[in-house]
Order: structure tokens, then C-alpha cells, then sequence
């Protein structure tokens, strides 16, 4: 038994902690939104994370490649910052060989191009962990690999996401994640859109504490098409 574990079963058996799961946890299960397919689903992840200028493109697995360099030629982009130690990190990185767009690797302290950095870096790519369907967000870890900083700083934030990966809400998120389980990650993050703020005049502005642009290649199952997504939606 681990030290936590040990502490838990101590306070359980004190009667500070319940034994059995909070009633919240059934309620959820009993009460949560669903939809009647998984198609309605994405439909309505993609419709609450456009309503705040979100960017989706509907990609494969094979092909996610080509459409994020499109896309990152289409902003006029001169570099992006990728965590080259992922597997997508390498394969973004392959993408745009040949391309007038400079890969840079995330492998520097960020106190030692601290400038550099948040001046001359004109976009950041990374994965997402998982995505909740009901608010229109994804959840991204921070790791070593990936630092918060990778998707927090840079002017445009390319994102790829597995839908299958998809849960209806926040609650079903954390238990299909097993964040109590594994333990937290130094930092999880829940995005629902690029970043906005109307404190000023109350004027809505885009890009005033993070990303301006938010980029999500969106990986379909090969039974759903991006036809399928985009018809009535």
C-alpha cells in the first residue's frame, strides 16, 4: 500500500472520508447528456467550440498531415514551435519539409529564449489528451514533452485531437482519464475556444492572455466521414 493510499484508508476508516461514492457520482450517471449518436455528438462538440471562432478541420489519421501544413501555409506563417520528442511532434515536423514555414523544436529552458520566445514564435502545436462533448472543449496535460507553455504563448495554437477520445461531459472525462487513479498532471488544461476578453470597454478581443487562433485537426473513425458532419450542421 502506498503512503496516499494508506493516508485514505486511515481517514476512511475515521469516518472522514465517505466509504462508497458521493451521491454525485450517480447523478451523473443517471442525469448526464447524451446524444443518440456519435455523429450528433461531434455535431455538437464542433457547433460549441465554432460559436467562439474555434477552427476545426475534419482530418484521418493518414491525412492530418497535409491539412494541418495547408492550413499553417494559409495563416502565413513563419515558424512553429513542436514538441519534438511526440510522435506527432516528429510527424508535424516531416509535414512541413520543403515548406517556406521553420519547424523549431521545444528543447530550450524558456528562461534562456524567454524573449525570443514570446516575441518571434508564431505558432504552437500540440496533442489534446481527451475532448468533452457538452461544453465544446478540449483537455490538454502538460508534461515535459508538452509544457503548458507550448499551447499558452504562441499568437496560434494548431491542436490535433482523437475523437475517439470524445466523452459527453467533465465528469465521465475525469473518471474514462482516471485522474484520481493515475494522479493529476502538474497542470490539465480545458479549452474551449481561443482566448477572449471584453474587460475593456467591453469590447470583445481575441488574443489578449494566450492564442488568438485556435486550429483543431480533428481525427475521425474511418466509419464517419467529414460529410457526415457537415450536412444540416
Amino acid at each position: 500500500m502506498s503512503a496516499r493510499e494508506n493516508i485514505l484508508a486511515k481517514l476512511k476508516k475515521a469516518g472522514a472520508l465517505p466509504m462508497e461514492e458521493p451521491a454525485v457520482f450517480d447523478y451523473y450517471r443517471e442525469k448526464g447528456v447524451s446524444w443518440d449518436s456519435e455523429v450528433e455528438r461531434l455535431k455538437h462538440w464542433a457547433a460549441a467550440m465554432r460559436a467562439v471562432k474555434t477552427e476545426i478541420y475534419w482530418v484521418s489519421k493518414s491525412n492530418w498531415p497535409q491539412v494541418f501544413r495547408q492550413a499553417a501555409e494559409g495563416k502565413g506563417l513563419k515558424n512553429i514551435l513542436l514538441p519534438s520528442a511526440t510522435e506527432h511532434g516528429q510527424t508535424a515536423r516531416a509535414a512541413l519539409a520543403g515548406s517556406n514555414i521553420e519547424p523549431i523544436a521545444f528543447e530550450r529552458e524558456i528562461d534562456t529564449w524567454k524573449t525570443g520566445f514570446f516575441t518571434d514564435i508564431d505558432a504552437g502545436f500540440s496533442g489534446a489528451q481527451c475532448g468533452i462533448a457538452r461544453t465544446g472543449t478540449l483537455m490538454l496535460f502538460s508534461s515535459p514533452e508538452e509544457p503548458r507553455t507550448l499551447s499558452l504563448v504562441p499568437p496560434v495554437h494548431f491542436c490535433l485531437f482523437d475523437t475517439a477520445k470524445m466523452y459527453n461531459e467533465f465528469h465521465n472525462a475525469a473518471e474514462g482519464e482516471k485522474l484520481v487513479e493515475n494522479g493529476m498532471p502538474t497542470n490539465v488544461f480545458l479549452i474551449s475556444g481561443p482566448s477572449k476578453t471584453a474587460d475593456i470597454q467591453l469590447t470583445l478581443a481575441y488574443g489578449a492572455h494566450g492564442p488568438r487562433d485556435l486550429v483543431i485537426l480533428a481525427i475521425l473513425p474511418d466509419h464517419i466521414s467529414p460529410a457526415d458532419l457537415e450536412e444540416n450542421a
